[in-house]
């Protein structure tokens, strides 16, 4: 197939396009249980963080991963996010701070949201800090970035608290052109 590029959009950092391959891999690692795949993405972001040379900007940066609800992580049994997030970590050294944020409600799976609307009220406090502040400005690490819903509300309750996001990497964007 296509060779994946790597995309940046606004604050986003992406590895690759949500579609094709990636989006079965992702696929395959939320719901045939293969977090060894989130691993290897997250290894493979980390390492195209690295080549963009992104680092100069910000040599200490907390990654934090978006969390899931607690009930539905014991069923699933790990946070992609947060096995993305540790791929990362291991490439570019780059503490990970799986404790910043929490998920207080279960929210609806996004991709069923049609509308922005939607979406926005489906997190409406579903997130908070957590019991660990970090210490350095935070880069947000996810699976997929869709329409920013859930990157846009955790940045919003980690400012609350002062603390500065510099924005998100991510697998996977949706709506490349």
């Amino acid at each position: 197939g296509d060779r994946l590029k790597l995309y940046q959009a606004q604050s986003t950092f992406a590895w690759g396009k949500y579609d094709g391959a990636l989006k079965n891999a992702i696929a395959q690692t939320k719901y045939k249980r293969q977090p060894e795949i989130a691993r290897i993405l997250g290894t493979l972001l980390g390492q195209a963080w690295l080549d963009c040379k992104l680092i100069e900007l910000h040599p200490n940066i907390t990654l934090v991963p978006i969390p899931m609800y607690s009930l539905k992580q014991k069923l699933r049994g790990f946070n992609q996010a947060e096995i993305i997030a540790n791929g990362f970590s291991r490439v570019t050294g780059y503490r990970m701070n799986k404790k910043a944020l929490i998920r207080v409600r279960d929210t609806a799976a996004m991709y069923g949201l049609n509308s922005q609307s939607a979406r926005v009220k489906n997190l409406e406090n579903a997130l908070q800090i957590g019991s660990k502040l970090p210490k350095y400005p935070v880069l947000l690490i996810d699976d997929i970035y869709t329409t920013g819903t859930t990157v846009k509300e955790a940045t919003k309750v980690l400012q609350a608290k002062k603390i500065e996001t510099i924005g998100a990497a991510v697998a996977a964007k949706a709506g490349f052109e």
